[in-house]
């Protein structure tokens, strides 16, 4: 049973979650060329998009279950989070079968580790849920996953539109090579 006090919090998250679906299908539609090819190229672009789409559907079915009146919210987080955990084995394989398992990929393997975490969490809490409707610490946890399924599908989608991306590991690679140049540079004149 989810907690009176978590009903604003469903609202509010239903609410965000059908305007980052709508914001999502818009970044679709502008990186809708690369997304159409075929092949190994485009792989990375779909990933993203799926694991985006996958994040804010999970995070809006979640929220709007939660609203409902009644013990639904545990059974509901056991069903998208089992199809969230289907939808990373598929995109798995799907590396797999384009020969893409490899050091370019691994931002989105990253991320797609990531995101089976809080499947299997989210899995497992409701089903705690399910079984003791009473215990509302579970809800407060799968609450707290949708607040990562947002933060997850807004990374997915800024890398998806092509967002610049500031590392501290690269800027840091950057500034050291860089310096190394420098006195290169200045010798040869």
């Amino acid at each position: 049973m989810v907690p009176e006090n978590l009903h604003d919090f469903f609202a509010t998250t239903g609410g965000v979650s059908g305007g980052l679906i709508g914001l999502l299908f818009v970044a679709i539609s502008v990186s809708a060329e690369r997304l159409a090819k075929e092949g190994a190229e485009s792989q990375p672009h779909r990933i993203r998009a799926s694991a985006a789409l996958t994040a804010f559907t999970n995070a809006l079915t979640i929220s709007l279950f939660g609203l409902l009146p009644g013990e639904k919210i545990g059974w509901t987080s056991i069903t998208v989070s089992a199809l969230g955990i289907a939808f990373i084995v598929a995109t798995v394989l799907s590396l797999v079968r384009l020969r893409q398992v490899n050091m370019k990929t691994a931002r989105d393997l990253l991320f797609l580790a990531g995101l089976i975490v809080i499947f299997a969490i989210q899995l497992a809490e409701g089903w705690s849920v399910a079984r003791n409707p009473a215990d509302s610490s579970g809800v407060d946890t799968i609450a707290f996953e949708v607040v990562l399924c947002f933060l997850i599908g807004i990374a997915r989608s800024w890398e998806l539109i092509g967002g610049p991306g500031i590392a501290l590991s690269h800027e840091v690679t950057q500034l050291v090579r860089h310096r190394e140049q420098a006195p290169d540079a200045e010798n040869s004149s």
